[in-house]
């Protein structure tokens, strides 16, 4: 699939939409108090800031004249305190500003954490994991920061705005008049550029979920990468995708500080406008002080509209990354629980496939009308050619994907009309890849099942041989293991995942590929305390090595999307069919 390519862009919206916007502002919500009085500080802060030009008009028109020193000084002292107010007031606003900010980003990434914890495993199968995570870090740092700071900032430069003019119709209507007829210009720029803007922003956006995307993947192959001696390579890929994204980024800088250089080049058309129509126009009526003071409010007043021009950016940017991240959480949640799905209670482990249909993609079925019955404490062996379906059928028993036809049922029940929870609290799955998680031996051993003493752990450890390797660690059980397990062998990885298995103490067993990277002879006797674990249950083994299953109950020979012989490791010996020649062939490359 073409989405699942770190170098093709995701598809854009063409039109601006403030429904995503008002979609981000729900996260706000919550935190209305905070950002109530961030704004409050903030308008006081604006509203003393802004006598500044009325307090110079009148020093330079009354007090220096007049030559009123003692009111001078308290004027100024008056002036000082005013400061001091507007200083407490920002900085109150910053910390309730960023408070709000942080609050913001905590509620998207756990929404975000919890929806990805759900999603179906065709959803990771069809992305790269890089720009997943492109979402949950980068774009939820810009979102976060344009809803916390950006609405309250545009705001509060809109009220400078309304503030600044009645402040310049009090000193000088007609030179008011002046400063404002340079809005008309910007509003036009503003205007043409908004598209353009925008799309410059969504470029930048897939350009930078590209060049996270392949840093991810690269990052977990490098040993594959360092064995190929492909750095080489690899580096000219990834210098392609910066180069692609510094373009991007360069395109939406170059509009972004477009806006500056027209409110500066407007600012200082005005302010000149403002000296020319006092010296020629109104020499008689309007004092020095008053020049002066509205000089300062016309670059006061061009402050905010620069201000909300950069703000506007923030908007472009902030919308398109909210479309990525209500992408993520708008992704429906296909493996869920029906509405008046039952809980399953304990069962006995009886499982029937019905006339079993399965495709991953639409037109290629995996699995073609697949029908059998496994009785409570059966033990079955799946096997086959690689591609064949044996994982899948495993995969479907435990519901990571939903058929296309038919039904599965355990103890009689559809597993389609039970909760997702109680099914899998019923089954133990080690899955053909092995993952190990940070954090302790102990803590690994105990993941499926979070109230198991430690003496349950340590038991479950021993039964499956693990014991023998985690013992002798210098911290034993809770010693910590780095990210994804690095410095264990793959073998020991197999056992730790092993023993979490055997913890949960299932009714249902599945074990694909469970000594897969084992040594023979620590296999020999790790299929001791397989034999003890499966007595009494149901079980699913997938296994490479046909050796270890011939004690199963049943075997199934998956071929061409069904079973092409089904029965035990002697009748099927005794047919000498498929899995006579597969079981002839390994014997001969074994001993060969």
């Amino acid at each position: 699939m073409a989405r699942n390519k770190y170098n093709v862009d995701e598809e854009l919206d063409a039109p601006f939409s403030f429904k995503q916007l008002k979609r981000g502002l729900a996260y706000v919500v919550p935190y209305k108090k905070n950002l109530l009085i961030s704004f409050t500080c903030a308008v006081i802060s604006i509203v003393l800031g802004l006598l500044t030009p009325m307090f110079i008009q009148f020093v330079i028109d009354d007090l220096i004249p007049g030559r009123k020193i003692s009111l001078l000084v308290a004027y100024s002292l008056g002036f000082a305190c005013l400061l001091i107010i507007i200083v407490l007031c920002n900085r109150t606003r910053s910390r309730y500003n960023t408070l709000t900010g942080q609050s913001v980003i905590t509620d998207i990434r756990k929404g975000l954490f919890t929806h990805l914890q759900n999603l179906s495993f065709d959803y990771y199968d069809s992305r790269p994991h890089g720009k997943i995570l492109v979402r949950v870090v980068n774009y939820v740092n810009s979102v976060a920061d344009f809803l916390s700071n950006g609405m309250v900032n545009s705001l509060l430069e809109l009220i400078s705005l309304v503030f600044i003019t009645v402040y310049m119709f009090i000193v000088s209507p007609r030179l008011a008049v002046v400063i404002l007829a340079g809005l008309p210009v910007f509003a036009v720029y503003v205007f043409i550029t908004k598209p353009i803007q925008r799309r410059s922003w969504q470029r930048l956006s897939n350009k930078q979920s590209n060049t996270t995307a392949y840093l991810a993947e690269n990052i977990n192959g490098v040993r594959v990468t360092q064995a190929f001696a492909r750095q080489g390579y690899n580096g000219e890929i990834f210098n392609s995708l910066l180069t692609d994204t510094r373009r991007a980024w360069m395109k939406a800088i170059y509009l972004i500080h477009g806006m500056w250089p027209v409110t500066s080049l407007l600012q200082s058309l005005v302010t000149a406008a403002i000296y020319t129509a006092a010296v020629y126009l109104y020499r008689d009526t309007v004092s020095v002080g008053t020049v002066i003071a509205m000089a300062a409010y016309a670059g006061r007043f061009w402050g905010p509209i620069q201000n909300l021009g950069n703000i506007y950016n923030s908007l472009i940017s902030t919308v398109a990354y909210l479309e990525r991240i209500f992408q993520v959480l708008d992704e429906p949640v296909t493996i869920r629980d029906k509405p008046g799905a039952a809980e399953l209670g304990a069962i006995s482990g009886r499982v029937e496939f019905d006339r079993v249909i399965f495709e991953y993609e639409p037109g290629r079925p995996v699995l073609k009308d697949v029908s059998f019955t496994v009785e409570p404490g059966e033990s079955i062996a799946l096997v086959g050619p690689t591609g064949a379906g044996k994982s899948t059928i495993i995969s479907l028993l435990s519901r990571f994907y939903d058929l296309n036809s038919g039904s599965i049922r355990v103890d009689g029940q559809d597993i389609s009309e039970v909760t997702l929870n109680s099914l899998r609290r019923q089954m133990g799955i080690m899955l053909q890849d092995t993952f190990v998680f940070s954090g302790s031996y102990m803590s690994n051993i105990r993941y499926g099942r979070l109230d198991a003493t430690d003496e349950e752990c340590v038991a479950s450890a021993k039964a499956v041989y693990a014991d023998s390797f985690i013992a002798a660690l210098p911290e034993g059980y809770i010693t910590q293991i780095s990210e994804r397990g690095e410095g264990l062998s793959s073998g020991q990885k197999q056992l730790l995942s092993f023993a979490r298995t055997m913890l949960a103490d299932p009714r249902i067993l599945i074990l694909d590929e469970a000594t897969s990277s084992i040594d023979t002879n620590t296999e020999m006797l790790v299929q001791e305390g397989i034999a003890r674990m499966l007595r009494g249950r149901t079980s699913f083994i997938v296994a490479h090595r046909l050796s270890t299953i011939k004690n199963c109950t049943r075997i199934l020979y998956i071929a061409d999307g069904g079973i092409a012989e089904m029965g035990s490791h002697k009748e099927l010996m005794e047919k000498r069919g498929l899995y006579y020649q597969l079981y002839m062939s390994q014997i001969v490359r074994e001993d060969g």
